[in-house]
């Protein structure tokens, strides 16, 4: 086991499988006290069910580590008070809080319910608020701490997704925004978007049969050529948990793709075109100037395709 994170004391959400579990247990690995914190739902966010939580627990534990399961839904306020309350009563403190809960509900944008809506936003966004408020008053008062939450490449655009795009679009802002309250007390918070193969990136029944086979040391499935595209959650990861350690303590605000070979960190928003006029533009003015000005070189992504 390394020590770069001896004495610290972690909470993931989400960390039954996938990313979480990898982030869990390379946390433990480094030296933290781990909060492995999953609801056990399905993909789409229904049901529930305490064994994914409680297999990563041991795993941490047979390995060495300290770990404590929680099976609390980031989607109530009182759900990520509880997570933050199970590190506190367990283990006495909270150092990390890496979010990274996570359900879809995938439809076209015409087709898409309230509820697919509102189920979507309240695991991601809200999930990763009602986890970051009671953190960081605790943060506050030490005057350290660390926050990763996970947002993901479909943000910057992907069709069918309106509502997951919408949510990790959120949590690039609401990152940006705990930065700046935080900063001052000693606390980073960054983003990250990481490409890899889990249930909600290829079939949930897919996803779950390699990452057993992978803990087996088993041949894998019938179907698992199809993600060797993407890198598994393992190799992703350790920019995650490097982003925990004491050596990230300038880094604040920012936003990386993580892919296993490649992290990139991301720009912030600026302008990169700008018309100006004395006096203010009209609507004529503007049907003039910005074909030829703002909108010179740019590419519809999505244009119109002939009907039938």
């Amino acid at each position: 086991m390394g020590e770069r994170l001896k004495g610290k004391v972690a909470v993931v959400t989400g960390a039954g499988r996938g990313l979480g579990r990898a982030e869990a247990l390379l946390l433990a690995q480094e030296g933290a006290s781990v909060v492995v914190n999953d609801l056990g739902g399905g993909a789409n966010g229904t049901g529930a069910d305490a064994s994914p939580a409680d297999k990563v627990v041991k795993e941490i534990r047979d390995r060495g580590g300290e770990a404590v399961a929680n099976y609390d839904s980031v989607a109530v306020p009182e759900g990520g008070e509880n997570i933050i309350k199970t590190a506190l009563e367990t283990f006495g403190r909270l150092d990390i809080l890496v979010n990274n809960a996570g359900v879809l509900r995938d439809r076209m944008v015409f087709n898409m319910t309230p509820e697919e809506w509102d189920t979507v936003l309240k695991v991601h966004l809200y999930g990763h608020f009602h986890c970051i408020r009671p953190a960081c008053a605790i943060f506050r008062q030490q005057r350290s701490g660390r926050i990763i939450n996970t947002s993901s490449e479909v943000g910057l655009g992907s069709p069918g997704q309106a509502n997951y795009a919408a949510a990790k679009e959120g949590i690039v802002g609401l990152t940006r925004a705990v930065a700046r309250d935080m900063g001052k007390y000693g606390v980073t918070c960054n983003a990250v978007r990481p490409r890899a193969a889990t249930r909600l990136t290829v079939a949930p029944e897919l996803a779950a049969a390699i990452e057993d086979a992978r803990a087996r040391g088993a041949e894998m499935p019938v179907g698992a050529e199809v993600t060797a595209f993407l890198p598994v959650p393992d190799d992703v990861v350790p920019f995650v948990v490097y982003l925990a350690t004491d050596e990230a303590a300038n880094i604040n605000g920012c936003t990386f793709l993580i892919t296993g070979d490649q992290v990139a960190l991301y720009s912030e928003p600026v302008p990169v075109k700008t018309i100006y006029k004395r006096g203010v533009w009209t609507l004529d003015e503007l049907c003039a100037a910005v074909p030829g000005t703002l909108a010179a070189g740019l590419v519809n992504p999505a244009p119109p395709q002939p009907a039938g």
